[in-house]
């Protein structure tokens, strides 16, 4: 009998994306179940029972702990989360797996091999578990506005106005669809204040903030270029980053 699964991932992209490269390095898995939310995951789960569980932790309706909390003894889960602050050693004692968003095929590879040796054990109960992962995860606050300067006047600029961030000498330029502005604020300190739910890393001096993106494009060498929804300039993505798009 073919091992069976269940994809929950508030995504569709990100959702087809891992089916994608499940199917690549599992061809024997079967994928009977998809869900967009902890809602309907929960519903297909106790419907299908199926082997092993891929749940994101942050979904809409249930989160992806409240899901397993409810999987029954011989269900495996890999757990999906845009955080590392999420991998924790609840993780790494084996009793569950973990994947980063976005994926890579190489850590996806790693869990996949984990999973594969725990299907002829039965899995460990995950109470405990599940409460240390839940209180390590709890929603953090993140940036909600900064202040910039545009000439010689500071401006509030709420991070759902940024189409993305770039690094300029000392400062950081914030671009919106009406301008742009500066703020003394660095690349990295931005990657720890932002939520990487909606804010994408796309080239060492680029963030760009997934909800501004109108499309992909590439060139004929290949590389791979942003079009936004409301700036004329398109961005460049490096190599190290074009798998957020391959399903794009």
């Amino acid at each position: 009998m073919k091992a069976t699964a269940l994809v929950a991932e508030d995504e569709a992209v990100l959702r087809d994306e891992l089916c994608t490269q499940l199917a690549a390095l599992w061809p024997e898995l079967r994928i009977i179940a998809q869900a967009g939310n902890g809602l309907v995951a929960l519903q297909l789960m106790e419907r299908h029972r199926p082997d092993m569980l891929f749940l994101d932790i942050e979904m809409p309706g249930l989160s992806g702990i409240e899901v397993a909390r409810q999987a029954e003894r011989g269900m495996h889960v890999v757990f999906i989360t845009a955080y590392d602050a999420h991998a924790i050693a609840a993780f790494d004692r084996g009793a569950v797996d973990y994947v980063l968003k976005p994926y890579t095929t190489a850590r996806l590879a790693e869990s996949v091999r984990r999973v594969q040796e725990r299907l002829g054990r039965a899995p460990p109960v995950l109470d405990s578990v599940l409460r240390e992962i839940a209180a390590a995860t709890q929603r953090r606050e993140y940036l909600r506005w900064i202040n910039a300067s545009s000439g010689a006047e500071v401006k509030v600029i709420t991070v759902d106005e940024v189409c993305y961030f770039q690094a300029d000498s000392k400062y950081t330029l914030v671009m919106t669809g009406e301008g742009e502005a500066l703020i003394r604020r660095s690349l990295k300190e931005l990657t720890e204040q932002l939520d990487p739910a909606h804010f994408w890393q796309v080239h060492r001096s680029t963030i760009v903030n997934a909800n501004a993106i109108a499309g992909v494009s590439r060139d004929f060498r290949g590389h791979v270029y942003l079009k936004l929804k409301t700036r004329r300039e398109t961005l460049a993505v490096s190599e190290a980053h074009e798998h957020l798009f391959r399903q794009m």
